[in-house]
């Protein structure tokens, strides 16, 4: 797959890149980025990934500030996420076909997500969105969109927003005041969630609202934020 943008991530160097991470206990991914960006420089593309060493990753690891030692086993790993000799294709959501019209009175959902259908991303770090299409009836995952071109923008948070532009509502595990503002501003809704989770069942609970349409789903757009408030109290139970 083709990277995207100077100093963007392909949807498969960004899945490497958060296996990885996975692999080894503690780390920051958004620091481990910056770190693996300094020692292979940008864009971070698969074939650089491809050429990383044990070594390299010791250097890495220093470079993002990490504190402790990891175990040889442990690196060994990270560096086969790194490499896509590990896990990457267990990893990759299945992007099922959608169009405008399939799916009435729906509404459209943006997951920040590091692995996995996941709902385990900040706004302003995670690898990708998911976007779901979500009626009464099913829950469609339609896009995997990778958040890497965004990191050279002037406005990253604005950028991520403008990312996810299409969608109504965005569900994060966290999402700092000014992200939050831009995110209202460009006309989506935050919900945001303490705890990793899978997506699907998140999106399930809201799907299960429905069932007694608030008066924002006829809207489909006009959603009102203490609605949506409502929404999240009884997601996070």
């Amino acid at each position: 797959m083709a990277d995207i943008a100077a100093g963007g991530l392909s949807r498969e160097a960004a899945l490497r890149i958060a296996l990885a991470a996975r692999s080894l206990p503690d780390i920051v991914l958004a620091g481990f980025v910056g770190a693996l960006a300094d020692r292979l420089g940008l864009p971070l593309s698969t074939e650089k990934l491809g050429s990383v060493t044990v070594a390299d990753l010791q250097q890495v690891l220093k470079g993002g500030g990490a504190e402790q030692a990891f175990e040889r086993s442990a690196l060994e790993q990270a560096v086969r996420c790194l490499r896509g000799e590990e896990g990457v294709e267990a990893d990759e959501p299945q992007i099922a076909e959608y169009a405008e019209g399939d799916m009435p009175e729906s509404i459209r959902v943006a997951v920040a997500s590091n692995s996995a259908e996941n709902l385990d991303g900040h706004f302003g770090s995670c690898l990708r969105f998911l976007v779901y299409q979500v009626s009464r009836a099913e829950i469609r995952l339609i896009a995997a969109r990778p958040t890497g071109q965004t990191d050279a923008a002037e406005d990253k948070n604005a950028a991520r927003a403008e990312l996810i532009g299409d969608c109504h509502v965005v569900c994060v595990q966290s999402i700092g005041g000014p992200a939050a503002a831009k995110v209202v501003r460009a006309g989506l809704h935050p919900l945001k969630f303490s705890e990793p989770r899978p997506a699907r069942a998140t999106l399930g609970k809201l799907q299960d609202a429905l069932a007694v349409p608030p008066p924002w789903l006829a809207k489909i757009v006009g959603v009102a934020p203490a609605t949506l408030a409502r929404f999240a109290e009884g997601l996070d139970a």
